[in-house]
């Protein structure tokens, strides 16, 4: 399966951006996905995901409320709704399976660079 994650950048504190995960190669509602951050120095983690073939996402605290992932079938692409955004969301997004393949994986890819500034 290729991913490609689009449609970081630079925004202040309080502003928003989507990011958008296409996928080729598998079908995104055939497998539990996941969004995925990883910040300076910090570890890969998953904050949003739609696990086990449910329709509905779950995130982690770090982003409840403020993050909101949702998947369009038809065009094969899930995306991140990323609302009242904060410095400390500042991060590479990637989207993956869940559980996630191996950090060597060549399905990571590049990810998308989040900035947020103060």
């Amino acid at each position: 399966v290729q991913l490609v994650v689009s449609g970081g950048g630079l925004v202040q504190a309080g502003g928003s951006l989507r990011l958008s995960c296409a996928a080729s190669g598998s079908t995104l509602t055939t497998n539990s996905m996941g969004w995925y951050r990883q910040g300076p120095g910090s570890e890969r983690v998953l904050i949003a995901g739609f696990i086990g073939g449910g329709d509905g996402a779950t995130y982690s605290a770090a982003v409840q409320g403020r993050f909101f992932a949702s998947r369009d079938n038809a065009k094969n692409v899930m995306y991140l709704e990323m609302n009242s955004l904060k410095p400390e969301d500042t991060a590479v997004y990637y989207c993956n399976t869940f559980p996630p393949p191996p950090m060597g994986s060549a399905s990571w890819g590049q990810g998308t660079q989040v900035t947020v500034s103060s």
